[in-house]
């Protein structure tokens, strides 16, 4: 069986286990189960803190999981990511008291306060900057004002609460990082399928159907509004003059491609949302 990690809890766990409901696998019920068999799919599902994950995975204990990609690089374990899952996002930066840092380079020798000291470790490292780190559980924002830090690295959003620390935002980006299926070094019978699933599952969120009757002239312009992933679906009705069309659209601006097709004479515009699907 193909031996799956997914998170227990935090911001990752909800969407993970709704992601792998929506691809066909049976998960806990329970919240409290940390192992989960699912014989009709062949998989075994491993319920781990999600910081764990990319080390149970990096170790070959597990073949797969889901973790951030903030966290695959924090364990700095021989795991490797192999698809973006599209939910989860966050952005790492480096913030210090105003006016005193302007470059990472100005971090040299001071110390930098951190929940993922490996993901910093590392960022530093390759940039041949030398810190001190201070690892910490959380509150890192509070790290320089209590005197044990003279620069934090944290997850940033708006900045807004960087800000009511009396601290500002310098440097560049040491990560963009979602949530991403893992997998270790070696491949492992069961990954393609579970992946192929997922990329359905992520097809059928971002994706609509889109009916719609038109002028047989028009087609050439309706196909310049919504072109569909390969090629628009195009039967013919019972007028010969009109066809009918479907075709595969972006879920977000669906609304401003349904007025272009009206304008242009499209008429029945009917969209549908995708329940699972394979490309």
């Amino acid at each position: 069986m193909l031996r799956i990690a997914v998170p227990n809890k935090g911001s990752l766990a909800e969407t993970a286990s709704e992601m792998l409901s929506e691809a066909g696998y049976t998960g806990r019920r329970d919240p409290k189960d940390l192992h989960v068999i699912d014989p009709q799919n062949e998989v075994e599902f491993f319920y781990l803190r999600p910081k764990d994950i990319a080390t149970y995975v990096g170790s070959g204990a597990l073949d797969v999981g889901i973790t951030g990609r903030d966290l695959l690089f924090d364990a700095r374990m021989p795991a490797r990511e192999i698809e973006p899952l599209g939910f989860g996002d966050s952005t790492f930066r480096f913030a210090g008291p105003p006016g005193r840092f302007t470059t990472i380079e100005d971090l040299e020798g001071c110390r930098v306060a951190t929940a993922y000291p490996g993901l910093v470790d590392g960022f530093l490292d390759k940039r041949g900057v030398a810190v001190d780190l201070v690892p910490l559980d959380g509150a890192v924002e509070s790290a320089v004002r209590l005197g044990v830090a003279d620069a934090v690295a944290d997850v940033v959003s708006t900045g807004t609460t960087l800000k009511q620390a009396g601290l500002e935002i310098f440097g560049p980006v040491l990560l963009e990082s979602e949530a991403v299926l893992i997998a270790g070094p070696e491949e492992v019978e069961g990954t393609e399928t579970l992946l192929r699933r997922l990329r359905g599952v992520m097809v059928a969120q971002r994706y609509v159907l889109i009916d719609y009757d038109l002028p047989a002239a028009l087609i050439e312009q309706a196909v310049a509004v919504a072109p569909g992933i390969e090629s628009p679906t195009i039967s013919p009705l019972r007028d010969p003059e009109w066809v009918a069309v479907r075709v595969m659209s972006p879920r977000k601006g669906v609304n401003q491609v349904m007025d272009a097709l009206y304008a242009i004479g499209a008429r029945a515009i009917l969209v549908t949302a995708i329940h699972a699907a394979r490309l």
